[in-house]
């Protein structure tokens, strides 16, 4: 069996050193034969962009080295006019995936890095009789690390020209993971800047460049609004809800069944999928590539969250903590394992994540965190069911928001809270969850008429870590309605639960613990614990919980408990 490639985005080195390698070389065909001059290429992180960009670099390069041989046996070798071009052109490579930096000012200095590095590797050339004196002396500031910002804003549109002039050919210009020092920006409040930056390297490079032969962008997002690409009518964008290129990056169900034959772990495909299954670009099913190499490198150590885990989630965290009521009432059902409708705007625009509901959506589609199905047009919209791909995303967000209540509460308190409520102790989790509520509510608005909504949200949130041990359903049916929340017992023997929530505004009239009747009578009426008696559950509480502000009432079928 050949060796696991667990972060070599080296093309070379993984033929070379025979690791294994999933064939996605027909992207050099799509590539070459694609209708924009500039492809941009967004897709989630560790999903292949680089050792894709990689291969098409060794493909095309005309470097001093042969470099054939690595596409021998691959499936690029049977379309004789594509392996006619190998080889044959001048090539720019540029990646910012190191880019990332606390501050402008270090940002420059990382950017003056990278383009004498780049300037070095082009440095013959210099040797081009042709070459003018200013731009010899342009040329070698940017190796000495002493080019301007606005220098550096032109350096691969001069590079590239510099290039053409010494081969007389155009060029062919990567550029990989664009958008992290956007990210990092947006982070460390820099982000007009990084985006001008940006703005002038790319048009620069991609728009109206006549020593451009071909072009190709990766990173994970299209931030476009902020006119990065404006103008660039050349571009042509394969997103993940596009059907071009859907298959080249992250691997296919087919790719997966060889890997499991392969590497003897055939009788662990179900969980597989349920783990690290879910995606869809285009129309192909798509798994991540990245928990898939950890999980078969060493299989001994099971099944789990190797991607959510490969970075610190910082934005997605930041972004989940400050959103709006209805996004965590979405959230929870998202968690619950349903799915929510949304429009999604593939032009992301990152000062506004934090003010639309649909902006962070997008988002959450093209970083990987969610997964979009099903498309279809609602006059003139086009909406996506949404839904968390698989067990490792799902972790990521149980995470997420059981650190939204653990920032308020000790672990200690939230752990007697829950375990009061399963073993049926609602006094004293009744007095947890008031302490609880003064110091967590300031993340929800409880305020209008989504009140009840955003209540529910924060007890399913507050319920997240049960899911070991219970099944935690939300809004299903059972009887004659559709109960708030039931909590289901794996051990049948254990206490099943079945919760209605109620919201009083202050100028209602019924008092809380007639509302609280009523929420009871609502369970009895509905005959909401038919699905409990169903799975043979015989101790069942049922409560209602009344909200009127943070004021809580909680009453059980037998007795109830009043918090002021």
């Amino acid at each position: 069996m050949k060796k696991i490639p667990i972060g070599i985005s080296d093309f070379k080195k993984l033929k070379d050193e025979d690791y294994l390698f999933i064939d996605k070389s027909l992207l050099i065909k799509e590539f070459w034969e694609s209708d924009g001059e500039t492809v941009l290429v967004p897709r989630p992180r560790r999903f292949g962009k680089t050792l894709n960009m990689s291969m098409i670099k060794y493909f095309f390069e005309n470097s001093s080295e042969d470099n054939g041989y690595l596409f021998k046996g691959l499936n690029i070798e049977n379309h004789k006019n594509i392996m006619e071009l190998q080889g044959k052109y001048p090539v720019i490579y540029l990646s910012f995936k190191d880019e990332k930096h606390s501050t402008f000012e270090y940002l420059k200095e990382g950017l003056s890095s990278v383009f004498s590095k780049l300037f070095i590797e082009h440095e013959y050339c210099l040797n081009n009789t042709k070459i003018h004196s200013i731009d010899k002396e342009y040329y070698n500031s940017v190796i000495n690390k002493k080019a301007t910002v606005i220098e550096l804003g032109n350096a691969l549109k001069n590079l590239s020209q510099y290039i053409y002039n010494y081969f007389e050919q155009r060029v062919i210009i990567l550029v990989d993971e664009y958008d992290v020092p956007i990210q990092a920006a947006y982070l460390n409040n820099y982000y007009t800047e990084a985006i001008e930056f940006m703005r002038n390297l790319l048009s620069g490079a991609f728009k109206d460049n006549n020593s451009l032969q071909k072009g190709m962008i990766t990173g994970i997002l299209r931030v476009a609004r902020e006119s990065i690409f404006s103008g660039l009518n050349n571009l042509k964008v394969q997103s993940i809800l596009t059907y071009n290129l859907s298959d080249k990056f992250g691997f296919t169900e087919n790719e997966i069944e060889k890997l499991a034959m392969q590497y003897n772990i055939k009788e662990e495909l179900i969980n597989i999928k349920e783990w690290y299954n879910g995606y869809f670009f285009g129309d192909t099913i798509i798994y991540n590539p990245w928990s898939i190499l950890n999980y078969i490198s060493n299989p001994k150590n099971g099944l789990r969250p190797y991607w959510v885990n490969s970075s610190s989630n910082d934005l997605v965290k930041i972004i989940l903590s400050k959103s709006t009521a209805d996004v965590k009432g979405d959230l929870e059902e998202l968690i619950s394992g349903n799915s929510i409708s949304k429009t999604i705007d593939e032009n992301i625009v990152m000062g506004d994540i934090e003010k639309s509901s649909n902006n962070l959506w997008s988002f959450l589609l093209f970083t990987g965190y969610l997964k979009a199905k099903e498309a279809y047009r609602k006059e003139e919209y086009i909406f996506y069911d949404l839904s968390i791909p698989n067990k490792e995303v799902r972790s990521l967000y149980k995470n997420i928001v059981e650190n939204w209540f653990l920032d308020t509460i000790t672990k200690n308190n939230y752990d007697i809270m829950i375990n009061s409520l399963i073993i049926g102790d609602i006094k004293t989790f009744g007095k947890l969850l008031k302490l609880f509520v003064l110091k967590s509510i300031s993340y929800f608005d409880v305020g209008g008429y989504e009140g009840e909504k955003v209540y529910h949200a924060f007890v399913l949130g507050m319920l997240i870590s049960l899911n070991d041990t219970h099944e935690v359903l939300s809004n299903r049916e059972s009887g004659y309605g559709r109960y708030d929340v039931m909590l289901i017992p794996e051990d049948v023997s254990k206490l099943g639960i079945v919760i209605e929530f109620k919201k009083l505004d202050p100028d209602d009239e019924e008092t809380l613990e007639e509302t609280a009747d009523i929420a009871l009578k609502q369970i009895s009426d509905k005959k909401y614990t038919t699905t409990l008696k169903s799975k043979g559950i015989s101790n069942i509480k049922e409560l209602a919980l009344i909200f009127k502000g943070k004021e809580i009432y909680i009453k059980e079928r037998k007795n109830h408990i009043c918090l002021k």
